[in-house]
């Protein structure tokens, strides 16, 4: 049986009480850090040795018992026990039963401090490229289905209400752009977040760990902290990591309800692979958008997390303080959310057909040709605000008989105005106006194939960012 240790409890008479403990000992899933936190630990090994602390063949008795520890907790035949405060309890207790008091030597120059802040921002970098990858899955997913739907014509809405003609790749090509910038955010928070904690220690800096330099390169950093009380005592990388995660979150919840709408019976224009949809216990019938649904849930989930990090952090004097653990709590809901949520939203898009031809039917309703015929009087020389008033009336004209613009009549465009003319008609079709929006970022089709080009090339980039790291992995 695990006898219950502490770091700190040579100073009192007694042991923590069971209710310390229980408020105190970290959270079961704070101890996914274990392998972040041995790899920091070989760094110090070797920091140890460099100021003498520690022999070569002690550094290297070290290195290979933290090693192998590692290895177990992989496999799965070494855990935490109830008894192990959090993750750095773990692994001393792990390495003194291994190595006895030479273990114990690595304590030296080190705190619990500057290693929880160094554990966390290494898991943050790692998970923020995995993030990135499940990302880009589901950019892949849009771009293809745009790729195969650059001429398909679709109605444009804002206000939820019909507006223009637009392809349905520029549609989704909408949302892979709100996406991409999500990655540079990350890689932009990445550069921000490359400084190491490590030799901090508690909050003044190391007497012993003085080449922190070394050790920032060796775990992937572009080097240590400036300042030893921002090292523990910040967690704005936290904080601004959340804000990623949470403005994807409402980025993913967008897309989820625009599935809700475009998957609904009233709309009609996609269908959903069964793979990808769940019924309902008691209606037969049913085909429910449940991944979007979800999606949509827990984008509330990841704008929480970032409103408890901004709320702990509001009040704290500027070194570190117990509230900082809820760091944990807050990024971890964040990664596992991501992680479960990108897959299926990839799956569903990348699986999802289209119905053109219902679309194409929809695209001309509500009257979304009505701006071609101001754009044309306007290029006659017409004032935009009069092109506005004559337009208006003649959509009014055509409410009143129950016709749509293209169903009218020489005779019928004369008695509205008489500068419209039959030349108009050509310009009242969906493929006439999304053609005449060919200027850089229009639906026309030859700019979306520019737009997915460019897009193609920033996924390269970023994949490449996201694939290619110094830092620990898991």
């Amino acid at each position: 049986m695990t006898t219950a240790k502490v770091l700190w409890g040579s100073r009192f008479r007694s042991g923590p009480s069971p209710e310390l403990m229980n408020l105190s000992r970290s959270d079961a899933s704070h101890f996914r850090l274990a392998p972040y936190d041995l790899a920091a630990s070989l760094s110090h090994t070797r920091e140890l040795v460099r100021a003498g602390l520690l022999t070569e063949v002690e550094g290297e008795r070290i290195e290979t018992s933290l090693t192998a520890i590692g290895a177990d907790i992989a496999a799965g035949t070494l855990r935490p026990s109830d008894a192990d405060e959090d993750v750095h309890t773990f692994l001393e207790r792990a390495l003194m039963e291994r190595l006895g008091v030479l273990g114990g030597k690595l304590r030296a120059g080190r705190s619990r401090n500057d290693q929880a802040a160094n554990d966390l921002k290494l898991y943050l970098r790692d998970k923020g490229r995995r993030i990135a990858l499940d990302l880009l899955a589901l950019q892949e997913a849009l771009a293809s289905q745009a790729g195969q739907h650059m001429n398909t014509l679709a109605p444009g809405f804002t206000h939820l209400q019909p507006a223009q003609p637009v392809s349905f790749a520029h549609q989704l090509l909408a949302h892979a752009q709100s996406f991409a910038r999500d990655i540079e955010r990350m890689r932009d928070w990445d550069r921000r977040a490359a400084r190491s904690p490590l030799g901090a220690a508690a909050l003044a800096g190391s007497a012993i760990a003085k080449q922190p330099e070394l050790s920032a390169l060796e775990l992937g950093y572009d080097g240590p902290c400036e300042n030893s009380i921002d090292a523990v005592g910040s967690r704005d990388h936290v904080a601004e990591f959340l804000f990623v995660t949470a403005m994807l979150g409402v980025n993913l919840s967008r897309l989820a309800e625009e599935i809700f709408l475009w998957s609904s019976r009233q709309f009609r224009w996609i269908e959903l692979d069964d793979a990808y949809a769940t019924g309902s216990s008691i209606m037969p019938q049913k085909k429910n958008a449940d991944i979007a649904e979800l999606t949509r849930g827990r984008a509330a989930r990841l704008v929480g997390g970032l409103g408890t990090m901004l709320t702990a952090l509001k009040g704290l004097p500027f070194a570190y303080n117990r509230d900082l653990a809820e760091d944990k709590r807050a990024a971890f809901e964040a990664v596992d959310t991501l992680g479960a949520v990108l897959p299926a939203m990839a799956g569903m898009v990348r699986t999802m057909r289209v119905d053109t031809e219902e679309l194409r039917r929809q695209a001309t309703d509500g009257f979304t040709l009505a701006t071609e015929v101001a754009d044309w009087l306007a290029r006659r020389g017409v004032p935009f605000s009069e092109a506005h008033e004559i337009t208006g009336g003649l959509v009014r004209y055509c409410e009143d008989r129950g016709i749509g613009l293209e169903d009218l009549t020489e005779a019928d465009l004369a008695a509205v105005d008489a500068r419209l003319d039959a030349s108009i008609k050509s310009c009242l079709t969906p493929e006439a106006a999304i053609m005449a929006r060919n200027a850089y970022g229009g639906t026309a089709p030859e700019r979306i194939t520019e737009q997915i080009v460019r897009l193609r090339s920033l996924f390269d980039s970023q994949r490449e960012w996201a694939m290619h790291y110094d830092g620990p992995r898991t």
